[in-house]
């Protein structure tokens, strides 16, 4: 019996690659295309079984691929899994008669794509159930790692993509790492997976081990790394702040700069951050959990307006100003406050996409929004701007799960990146 054939149709290389080595573990047949063009190109010359189609392409639209396949009876009944960053309910309206399966928001979760996979074309997925959740962040030569709950092969997998697509954003050629194993107790029968986690870690990131730091709370953790001779560089450490202070150390060295650590912390580490416990900047949960960059121009950009909603909430009039001026460049919709409470009026009844969100302000400041925004338990991307430099400041609002950290003054590229980091991960 022949085996089913799936064609994925996606610009993201990484994206590609992670799916064709996943599908074909588990036994299917799997094509790549890398534009619109080329999936119909590929889906005419041999049709498949399924068609995994990401809604943004270029050469040809989604909705010219669709229309294309619908006029061709040897494709016309193909079903199709749509995957997309952002798309608005009346354009999916629009493409729901083209035998449409389903349609996945990037970042996946994984599980239900395998099981709608799965349905359609009869493979079966071996998936590692752990709970697990894991983040990726990252600034300048710094990626931040996160898990939570536990060590899932699986998450493990899809981190190796997440950091390699976090290197080519921005151009890293010698990266430090911070993996951070949060509230979590490991015993000898973890072994395995921490140790898949940080052969992964390493072959992903390509940091040396020396440049790579573990923080966790568990004696396991500290022992079985000790014991590993490839990973005998590799400190583990029990607290943020002494794990901030050794990759500030080689910052320092690496830019023979001046030992200003809380400068550093700000500039260089916090200004992409996230908590795996308190935040979905990268998204990895499964459905059953709930050298320099290259310049990044406007118009390379645009496309990351269509449809965004942002919240500044800032004081400061000439930041304001900045961020609309910045995003109403491609698009989106910008909306201000001067202070924390008038926003938290307004999410009483909407949700933004993105929030630059002020530490200091009257009335409410940032801390008292992020504190009651975890209150309520409302989850919105969040880029944390402030001209604070104390370390204290800092590593507390590390600590209360900010998306990124953002030191003013600002400039628009480097607020696009941010966006582009937050916004459009593929994993």
């Amino acid at each position: 019996m022949a085996k089913a054939s799936v064609l994925i149709i996606d610009e993201s290389d990484l994206f590609r690659d992670y799916l064709k080595a996943r599908l074909g573990r588990a036994g299917l047949v799997a094509e790549a295309a890398i534009n619109g063009l080329d999936g119909i190109s590929k889906m005419r010359d041999d049709p498949p079984d399924l068609v995994v189609m990401d809604y943004h392409l270029t050469r040809k639209t989604c909705q010219e691929v669709l229309e294309e396949k619908a006029r061709n009876p040897n494709t016309a009944g193909i079903p199709v899994v749509l995957t997309a960053h952002k798309i608005d309910k009346s354009r999916l309206l629009e493409l729901v008669r083209y035998n449409i399966r389903k349609v996945f928001m990037k970042p996946i979760k994984m599980d239900g794509f395998y099981q709608i996979v799965s349905e359609i074309t009869g493979a079966r997925f071996e998936v590692d159930k752990t709970p697990c959740i894991v983040e990726a962040h990252v600034n300048d030569n710094i990626v931040f790692v996160e898990l939570a709950k536990g060590i899932n092969l699986e998450k493990v997998d899809l981190l190796r993509f997440k950091i390699r697509e976090l290197l080519d954003l921005y151009a890293i050629q010698k990266p430090r790492v911070l993996v951070m194993l949060s509230d979590m107790e490991l015993s000898f029968v973890d072994g395995p997976n921490l140790e898949a986690l940080l052969e992964t870690v390493s072959e992903a990131s390509r940091a040396k081990p020396r440049h790579i730091k573990v923080l966790s709370r568990s004696g396991f953790a500290k022992e079985f790394v000790a014991g590993q001779p490839r990973f005998a560089d590799i400190e583990v450490v029990s607290s943020l702040e002494y794990a901030l202070d050794g990759l500030v150390a080689e910052a320092a060295r690496a830019a023979d700069a001046p030992g200003d650590k809380a400068a550093i912390i700000t500039d260089r580490i916090l200004s992409a951050q996230g908590s795996a416990s308190g935040g979905e900047s990268v998204e990895m949960r499964f459905e059953a959990e709930r050298g320099s960059a290259p310049r990044l121009s406007i118009e390379s950009a645009r496309h990351l307006g269509d449809g965004l909603s942002i919240a500044v909430v800032d004081d400061d009039f000439v930041i304001q100003e900045l961020l609309k001026t910045t995003f109403e460049a491609i698009d989106a919709k910008v909306h201000t406050f001067p202070n924390g409470r008038e926003f938290l009026t307004a999410v009483r009844s909407r949700v933004f996409d993105l929030v630059f969100l002020d530490l200091r302000m009257p009335e409410v400041d940032g801390f008292g929004v992020l504190a009651e925004l975890s209150a309520q338990d409302l989850e919105m991307p969040i880029i944390v701007l402030s001209a604070v430099t104390q370390r204290e400041s800092v590593v507390r609002a590390f600590k209360a799960g900010v998306k990124s950290y953002l030191v003013k003054p600002l400039k628009p590229e480097q607020i696009l990146r941010k966006t582009l980091e937050i916004l459009k991960a593929n994993f």
